[in-house]
C-alpha cells in the first residue's frame, strides 16, 4: 500500500465581532487591566453572540480555507471538528458543520483533546488521507469557551475567549518524495510528521466535571455546585508540566526530521499564556520574537488557537515559500502534541 504525503492547500480563521477588554472586565471583576496583562499577557478576547453557535464559526473560517484553497465543498469528503464547546453533545458539532456547509459527501465527527484538540484534529485525518480512504479533508477547530465560565472567578476568566480556526488537507503521491508538492502547478504546504501524547491520570487538573454522564441529568445542584463550568486545578504545578511538554513536543518533531530548532522559521504555539510561552522560547533556546503570538488580541481559544494564529501568519506574509514551522501544544486530558510543516 502507497503511503501518501500531506499537504495543506488552505487555511482560514474567523472571530467574533465583539471584544471584551480588560477595562470591560474591570467593571464586573475586583480585576484590573495591569492586573491581567501582567500575569497572562492578554489584553482582549472575543465573545460570541447569545445566538451563535460553535458551527457558525466553524463554518466561516471553513469557508475561508476552501477559498484560499480553491476547494469546493463538494470535493470535501472527511470533516473532523475539534472542540470541547460542541453545539450540542448529540449529533457532533461536525455533523451541524457538515450540514451548513451543505458537504453531502463528507464523513463527519469530533475529535476531543482540549488545547491539542488541532494538532490531535491533523493526526486523525492524516491517518485517513495517507491510506489513501479519503483524499481531501476539513479539520476545523472552534471554541466558545466564554460558555464554560465562572465569571466570579477572576483567575479563570480572564483567560479565555472564542473563535474558530479550519485547513483543508490533500494527500498526494508519494512518489515524488524528494520533490516539492504541486497541484496544477501551485506549490503545496507539506505536514512531514505529527507527534501526539496523553496523560489521563493527571487529567483532573483542567476539568470541565458537568455534563457528561457523570453529571447527568443537569440539576440544581449541579449547577449552584458550578459543576458546568471549567475548572483549573494545581495551577502552578500545571504551568511547569506544560512548559516541559510544550518544549518536548517542539523537540520532538525537529529531533523526527533531523532538524535543529534553530532550523525553524515559526514556532506557532498552544496560545495559553505569555509568561508560559516565554518559558517555552527560554527552554528551546530561541528568541521569543520567533514565536508567533496571537494571546493579546484573543486570549486562549482552546483548539482554535493554532489555526487561527497559522492563518494569520500565512495571510500577513509571516509565513514564506520554504519556511519550516513548528506547532506545539499542551492541553487538559493531559494531551500534548506538535507537527513539522514545510510551508
Amino acid at each position: 500500500m502507497e503511503v501518501k504525503r500531506i499537504g495543506i492547500l488552505g487555511t482560514g480563521s474567523f472571530l467574533p465581532e465583539r471584544a471584551l477588554t480588560n477595562f470591560d472586565l474591570e467593571k464586573i471583576l475586583k480585576t484590573n487591566d495591569e492586573w491581567i496583562y501582567k500575569r497572562t499577557g492578554i489584553k482582549e478576547r472575543r465573545i460570541a453572540a447569545p445566538d451563535v453557535n460553535a458551527s457558525d464559526l466553524a463554518k466561516e473560517a471553513s469557508l475561508r480555507a476552501m477559498e484560499m484553497a480553491g476547494v469546493l465543498v463538494e470535493e470535501i469528503e472527511l470533516i473532523i471538528m475539534t472542540t470541547m464547546t460542541p453545539d450540542t453533545a448529540c449529533p457532533s458539532g461536525a455533523n451541524w458543520l457538515e450540514a451548513k456547509l451543505g458537504a453531502k459527501k463528507a464523513v463527519s465527527f469530533d475529535v476531543t483533546a482540549a488545547c491539542s484538540g488541532f494538532v490531535f484534529g491533523l493526526s486523525v485525518a492524516e491517518q485517513y488521507l495517507k491510506t489513501g480512504t479519503y483524499r481531501t479533508a476539513l479539520v476545523a477547530s472552534v471554541e466558545i469557551m466564554s460558555r464554560t465560565l465562572d465569571w466570579t472567578d477572576r483567575e479563570s476568566c480572564i483567560l479565555w475567549g472564542d473563535g474558530a480556526g479550519a485547513v483543508v488537507l490533500r494527500s498526494f503521491p508519494s512518489s515524488s518524495k524528494n520533490e516539492p508538492l504541486q497541484e496544477k502547478g501551485r506549490g503545496m504546504s507539506e505536514v512531514l510528521s505529527i507527534h501526539i501524547h496523553t496523560d489521563g491520570a493527571n487529567g483532573e487538573n483542567l476539568l470541565l466535571p458537568g455534563g457528561g454522564s457523570k453529571t447527568t441529568p443537569i440539576s440544581y445542584e449541579s449547577v449552584d455546585r458550578k459543576l458546568h463550568t471549567l475548572r483549573m486545578i494545581k495551577a502552578n504545578e500545571s504551568v511547569r508540566v506544560a512548559v516541559k511538554r510544550f518544549a518536548e513536543a517542539a523537540e520532538e518533531a525537529a529531533s523526527f526530521n533531523g532538524i535543529a530548532i534553530s532550523d525553524v522559521k515559526w514556532i506557532i504555539p498552544h496560545q495559553a499564556n505569555l509568561r508560559m510561552l516565554q518559558q517555552v522560547a527560554k527552554r528551546l533556546d530561541v528568541p521569543v520574537e520567533k514565536v508567533y503570538l496571537t494571546i493579546e488580541k484573543y486570549g486562549n481559544i482552546s483548539s482554535a488557537t493554532i489555526p487561527i494564529a497559522l492563518d494569520e501568519a500565512v495571510r500577513d506574509g509571516s509565513i514564506q515559500k520554504g519556511d519550516l514551522v513548528i506547532l506545539t501544544a499542551f492541553g487538559g486530558g493531559l494531551t500534548w502534541a506538535s507537527s513539522l510543516i514545510r510551508w
